[in-house]
């Protein structure tokens, strides 16, 4: 149940921003590294070299600055199999006492058709009301404080801020991806197609990515098997053997967003713009709809304020090759 009393929600289309006037109760500690290597996951070698970036198509938001498709150059890297997950953010926070800004804050923003029908109002976001904010929602109470992470261990960690996955990297001795990094890994080796898999969304009737499938915002015919978030191995790899590059949860990059400094910008291992107000963030989520927001797309880019956190926001790592 919604409230009359409304929040402005930047961002809030695909991921909604809690945003600098909503208050500030604390940051995000940087914690000093650990030996944690085994909780990272398993990292994939991407090879370097060009690939082009971005996309001319007409069918995508020109806003958002998702073109000119562009030849980039990047280094070898390694990325994650798929995203951080409960599980590996459990020992985070258990090694280290980390607290999220979302418990700082304490509350963060969940989508309403997660809320028991009993649940007490909440607050909506103005422009997107079917996100509401929920005190004790947290990375694990995920749909409120009535909620667990009993049967989503191996889910994407999700309700965690920019600045606590910088957190988390610091602990793990890995970084987050570089915009450039991110699409070169999601792209698979392919070479300007639509989704991490090729131009057919659903190539033999077969579901490739966890999205919003009936009528959005109000029925989720879970038609690819999941309403909520799936697990990280879920879905076909594409072809670097990375999962989810497209729905389930959006991922941190490092880089700040904005939508034409990559026009005239680098075209080796950018980093993007010095400065800005948001992070991008990439891969779309369990809830974008191709009749609301098409951003599962390869090419599909969107951003978030670092201390913003959502049901459908995670990240996963990334790191510079061994060195033999």
């Amino acid at each position: 149940m919604a409230n009359d009393d409304e929040l402005s929600g930047a961002g809030g289309c695909c991921a909604p921003g809690r945003g600098r006037a909503e208050g500030e109760r604390g940051k995000a500690e940087i914690l000093p590294a650990a030996d944690v290597s085994a909780g990272v996951g398993e990292l994939v070698d991407i090879p370097g070299g060009p690939f082009i970036m971005g996309t001319d198509e007409e069918y995508r938001y020109r806003g958002d600055g998702e073109g000119p498709a562009r030849e980039i150059g990047v280094r070898p890297y390694r990325i994650g199999k798929h995203s951080v997950t409960n599980r590996q953010f459990a020992a985070f926070i258990e090694d280290t006492g980390h607290r999220t800004e979302a418990e700082l804050f304490e509350w963060s923003f969940v989508f309403h058709l997660f809320l028991p029908d009993d649940f007490e109002p909440t607050r909506a976001v103005a422009a997107t009301p079917w996100w509401r904010q929920v005190y004790g929602a947290d990375w694990a109470h995920p749909a409120g404080p009535q909620s667990n992470l009993s049967e989503v261990w191996d889910h994407p960690v999700v309700h965690v801020t920019w600045n606590d996955a910088m957190a988390y990297c610091r602990w793990a001795g890995v970084r987050l991806p570089t915009e450039a990094e991110w699409e070169k890994a999601a792209r698979g080796g392919l070479a300007q197609r639509r989704f991490a898999w090729g131009d057919e969304f659903a190539p033999d009737g077969q579901a490739m990515c966890n999205i919003f499938e009936g009528r959005f915002p109000v029925e989720n015919t879970a038609a690819d098997g999941y309403v909520g978030t799936a697990p990280v191995g879920a879905f076909s790899a594409n072809g670097f053997g990375l999962h989810n590059m497209a729905g389930n949860v959006w991922e941190w990059c490092s880089d700040w967003f904005h939508s034409d400094f990559h026009i005239d910008g680098p075209r080796s291992d950018p980093t993007g713009p010095p400065s800005g107000e948001a992070k991008v963030m990439r891969g779309g989520s369990y809830l974008c709809h191709d009749s609301y927001c098409h951003r599962y797309r390869v090419a599909a880019r969107s951003s978030n304020t670092v201390d913003s956190s959502t049901g459908n926001l995670g990240f996963r790592v990334a790191a510079d090759p061994v060195v033999v």
